[in-house]
């Protein structure tokens, strides 16, 4: 069963200067996704901020996604929490306001092994009506999701793809091979924004960028050449689309959510996408400096005059 394949950005929560959730904000930036072409959006990931919101924000944003969105493209929605019966709630209220499927990571802060990481998935898939995605992210759950575990849940229909985000590219690349040998039985998301030719030469059916919220039009020019097997410009564009991650890279001495989340959302405030770049709390705004830094690179790259 394929429920996401393409350019499927994960989409940055815009705020307000007071820490609010801005959702005319939101709108636009949905919108901007979406006359670019990609290929579905990903809600409450780690590019959403998902870990500040509250439950009341995080169902917001999800049910106005799916009400902009209207269809056109798949709606997926991250639904992290501790462990499973949490992970449960939070994705039957995704069900219900209209998401094609949940993203589920490995339990957060509990202690569990291979076992019982198999059996969350599975409690999750048995609770909900929506296909399941797993997400593997072990910088932020501290587990790596192993190919076996994946390729066990995939033959028993638990899961129905992989977003892949552990910056493991060759594991990534025995994971597509496993997969082939499988029959194909779940699609391959990768979210490794400066490897994506690389990745899709590897086997990936789909790309998840956090920097395709600044880009979307130059992912999907990226991906057609993936498609067409015209590896000489995906390099060009891979390339290209590197010098933009720097924006990630301007702020110095700062967190991992200041910092490359921080460069997305200022680069589109200085797109005029969103209204603020403001961060959620304790995230302290990035600086002057940082501000004119990555105005200088979204110009080297043609976003901005």
């Amino acid at each position: 069963m394929s429920v996401l394949q393409g350019i499927v950005p994960p989409i940055v929560t815009p705020m307000q200067p007071d820490g609010q959730v801005d959702y005319d904000s939101l709108d636009r930036l949905l919108d901007h996704l979406l006359n670019a072409g990609v290929d579905g959006i990903f809600a409450m990931g780690s590019s959403g901020q998902v870990a500040y919101l509250t439950d009341a924000e995080r169902d917001e944003v999800i049910r106005r996604s799916v009400a902009r969105v209207a269809g056109r493209v798949p709606v997926v929605a991250g639904v992290a929490d501790f462990t499973a019966r949490r992970v449960i709630e939070q994705a039957r209220r995704a069900a219900d306001a209209g998401v094609a499927a949940v993203v589920v990571t490995a339990p957060l802060y509990a202690l569990n092994d291979t076992a019982e990481i198999a059996d969350h998935f599975r409690m999750v898939a048995a609770a909900v009506d929506v296909p399941v995605i797993a997400y593997d992210v072990p910088v932020r759950v501290k587990t790596k999701l192993s190919n076996d575990l994946v390729m066990q849940l995939a033959a028993e229909g638990t899961i129905v793809a992989v977003k892949d985000s552990s910056g493991d590219d060759v594991g990534f690349r025995r994971l597509a091979a496993a997969n082939r040998a499988a029959g194909h039985p779940i699609d391959l998301l990768s979210g490794h924004e400066v490897m994506c030719d690389a990745m899709g030469m590897a086997g990936a059916d789909g790309l998840v960028p956090g920097l395709g919220n600044v880009d979307p039009a130059g992912y999907l020019r990226l991906w057609q050449a993936v498609q067409a097997a015209d590896w000489t410009t995906a390099l060009v564009e891979q390339n290209r689309l590197n010098k933009l991650m720097e924006i990630a890279f301007v702020p110095q001495g700062r967190s991992g959510d200041a910092g490359g989340i921080g460069g997305f959302k200022m680069a589109l405030e200085l797109l005029g996408v969103i209204d603020s770049a403001t961060m959620p709390a304790p995230i302290a705004p990035l600086s002057d400096a940082d501000r004119d830094a990555i105005r200088a690179i979204l110009a080297e790259v043609d976003l901005l005059s």
